[in-house]
């Protein structure tokens, strides 16, 4: 069952993320009425916002686009960095929009920030679980099936929590660009409904991961009840 549940969620997120990349070839060639590049509105957003110790980056492929609160540093893709479109405008300004929110300590990243090594953690023990699984029935036999559904689900309790505390991350960091580039004059109201739109289907690739997670912890707890009442 946990295969099929894999399954359809992988099918989902394939196609939202096919969605996802047409919309933005699409957006990415529509020109701006303003000509300003992905590194220019990355720029002017940080500066509008008093950041003045985060630079703006390229690095290779396509939609890699990242913030890292690290070394303080907005990363562009290619079509991105260099780009003049909607496309552009909207992945910039969303990327600079956690940016301010690193500047600003907003509560859900700095949560989801002192996740990141939990979950490491647990997405490493369910690896090993699953191995085990398939390699090391005998032993997984004697650590008795509910000590080890306990451990999946606590490892998946935490990896689940980690997408839904990505979830108004996301969301915030796109109402933060969207507000900026159509206060800021940089989009007219049709980029802006494009950038909108683009933005939209980047955040479904979110709500879709945490969809699969929860689905998932409840299937593992679910199988644990249900061995309990045995």
């Amino acid at each position: 069952m946990i295969f099929v549940i894999g399954i359809v969620f992988m099918i989902i997120s394939w196609a939202v993320s096919s969605r996802l990349k047409s919309k933005f070839r699409k957006y990415s060639q529509i020109g701006l009425q303003s000509n300003l590049s992905g590194r220019e509105i990355a720029e002017l957003m940080l500066r509008d916002n008093g950041i003045h110790d985060v630079s703006v980056v390229s690095v290779e492929g396509q939609l890699t686009d990242h913030y890292n609160p690290m070394n303080k540093t907005v990363n562009l893709s290619p079509d991105v960095y260099h780009g003049r479109s909607a496309a552009a405008a909207a992945v910039a300004s969303h990327e600079c929009g956690h940016a301010v929110q690193h500047a600003t300590a907003y509560s859900f990243l700095e949560f989801r920030s002192a996740m990141v090594p939990v979950q490491n953690v647990s997405a490493k023990v369910m690896n090993i679980v699953v191995l085990l699984m398939i390699f090391g029935g005998g032993f997984m036999y004697n650590l008795g099936i509910n000590n080890i559904l306990l451990v999946i689900i606590a490892a998946q309790a935490v990896i689940t929590l980690f997408s839904l505390v990505t979830l108004p991350v996301e969301f915030d960091a796109s109402n933060r660009a969207l507000a900026w580039i159509e206060q800021r004059n940089i989009v007219n109201t049709t980029e802006h409904d494009m950038a909108k739109d683009a933005l939209k289907w980047a955040a479904m690739t979110y709500v879709v991961a945490a969809l699969g997670a929860v689905t998932t912890l409840l299937y593992y707890v679910m199988i644990f009840m249900g061995g309990s009442r045995d």
